[in-house]
């Protein structure tokens, strides 16, 4: 999302963070598949790593989009009642579409690919939204 806004001229006005609900993954990179996929498509992803969501994200952002609907449910258990309406399903937000982001981590290469175009079309039109004129 954080490279679709940069290439689109938007990089200025859509400030993007990524945060896990659990800790298992803080401090690390991302997995090399996803690495691979990213360099494939022109973006460079090595540098992330992984943290953990607290109070401070749902207060300052102004949008908190989980990929399923668990992740979904635990943000807004994290969530005070005036924080967890910034609180919504990626896909649901992005595309109109209930579709959870399937977690491709036991699967083969071809499934972070196939995750990799869901992603992208659900932040171009999650982009488009964001942007349009009011």
């Amino acid at each position: 999302m954080r490279e679709l806004a940069s290439r689109n001229g938007y990089g200025d006005v859509v400030s993007v963070d990524s945060a896990g609900i659990g800790a298992w993954h803080i401090g690390h990179s991302p997995d090399r598949r996803s690495i691979a996929v990213a360099k494939a498509h022109g973006i460079d992803i090595s540098p992330l790593r992984g943290r953990q969501i607290d109070a401070a994200d749902l207060a300052a952002f102004d949008l908190i989009l989980g990929m399923d609907s668990r992740n979904v449910a635990e943000l807004r258990g994290l969530a005070s009642p005036e924080t967890a309406r910034k609180v919504h399903l990626f896909m649901a937000f992005a595309t109109g579409r209930s579709d959870d982001v399937p977690d491709p981590y036991y699967d083969t290469a071809d499934a972070f690919e196939a995750l990799y175009q869901m992603l992208e079309a659900g932040c171009s039109s999650l982009l488009a939204k964001l942007v349009r004129p009011s």
